[in-house]
């Protein structure tokens, strides 16, 4: 069996920026063996995968060693295959998902990714982070599958070496951190050692736990937003309540055919 694989760095205007995710797109669904295996070959943060037969695109997404429920930056990637490599006209896409349906629509020079917003709660300081991080937070609070904790400045974030032996220990899939930027409304950063991601360059899920919470702090629907990475990338953020849209540019690194 071959199949058509793309390389795309979502999140960014040119190649070797942003957040790098492959996309394969079948016709019927692959093993989840086949698609773990192809992720770990891949070695990339994500790996999503793409079904056309059916009424609706269904999307999955693979790390190097699992499977996640929610990838904001491989679902933009994904979307900028159908866009600008393959027969597909409309200026709006829509694939189902284990997060439900996600839409993602061209508009100004932009893709806009449409995804459910994380709801936060604050929790106690915990020690464990605080070792972890080399720094304790101004604020810790909780999400869906995360941890997000506050600090004062874009320096602390950009400063931060965290222990990954440690942050793999947390009952979470990762940590983001973040502060108001400099220059944008917000920074971050995320790490995630326990689902095979040190530090991911460039988050979309985690923006979905950032915005609500900047919009609310900032009084601001519309945000723009760093990933303090060493790749780098922004995006723009609106709070639509329940949804989020995040909105960024995406480049075609690599297309290439696998042999299986």
């Amino acid at each position: 069996m071959k199949l058509t694989i793309y390389q795309v760095d979502a999140f960014s205007d040119r190649v070797f920026g942003g957040n790098p995710a492959a996309v394969v797109v079948t016709k019927a669904p692959l093993s989840e063996s086949l698609m773990q295996a192809v992720a770990a070959e891949n070695n990339l943060a994500e790996t999503a995968f793409v079904f056309t037969d059916g009424e609706e695109y269904r999307i999955r997404w693979f790390t190097p060693t699992t499977e996640v429920g929610l990838c904001g930056h491989a679902t933009l990637a994904a979307a900028h295959v159908f866009f600008e490599h393959l027969v597909y006209a409309l200026k709006r896409i829509t694939f189902d998902s284990k997060s439900g349906l996600l839409h993602v629509r061209q508009s100004n020079g932009l893709l806009w990714l449409d995804l459910p917003a994380d709801t936060l709660r604050s929790v106690p300081s915990d020690q464990r982070i605080t070792e972890a991080l080399g720094q304790k937070p101004l604020e810790l609070y909780r999400g869906r599958d995360d941890y997000m904790a506050l600090f004062a400045d874009e320096a602390d974030i950009a400063a931060l070496k965290p222990d990954m032996r440690l942050l793999a220990q947390l009952d979470a899939r990762g940590v983001i951190v973040t502060a108001h930027g400099r220059e944008s409304d917000f920074v971050s950063r995320f790490f995630a050692p326990q689902a095979g991601i040190p530090e991911d360059a460039v988050t979309g899920s985690a923006h979905t736990t950032l915005t609500p919470y900047w919009a609310k702090r900032l009084k601001k629907p519309e945000l723009t937003a760093r990933q303090l990475s060493l790749r780098g990338g922004a995006l723009t953020c609106r709070d639509h309540g329940e949804r989020v849209e995040l909105g960024g540019t995406a480049a075609t690194y690599m297309i290439g055919t696998l042999f299986l």
